[in-house]
């Protein structure tokens, strides 16, 4: 098993995630997932250090995503989740005009709005 790689900033002995490389040809500093390897020319950061990067000015930041590491979920994401769960738990139709746990059937909601997989609903009574 290969030693664990640290941080390359200054007395900073934290575990490495991410690698930075810059390309002076484009003032550009390009963070991304840690190297295979440790490169003479890289600096390999920790995730305090990964996220507070800055470049100097006139240079730009490429962050690129790894696409191994699990993603957290956005806003989005949350929404359209909590809307499954209400929708599922919603008593569904028999067929018979009445729904399971009784009572009957009533309109179904009005769609007033989408943004990309998710919908605003509206009750027809309202």
């Amino acid at each position: 098993m290969s030693p664990v790689r640290r941080c390359s900033r200054t007395a900073c002995g934290r575990p490495a995630v991410a690698t930075l490389t810059y390309v002076y040809a484009d003032s550009t500093a390009v963070l991304g997932p840690l190297a295979t390897y440790a490169e003479p020319h890289c600096y390999d950061l920790c995730a305090e250090h990964s996220e507070r990067l800055t470049a100097p000015r006139g240079w730009e930041v490429v962050r690129l995503a790894d696409p191994s590491a699990p993603t957290r979920p956005s806003g989005d994401d949350l929404e359209a989740l909590a809307n499954a769960v209400r929708e599922a738990a919603r008593p569904q139709d028999r067929g018979d005009g009445t729904r399971r746990g009784g009572g009957p059937r009533t309109a179904d909601p009005l769609e007033v709005a989408r943004r990309s997989h998710l919908r605003v609903l509206r009750s027809p009574d309202s």
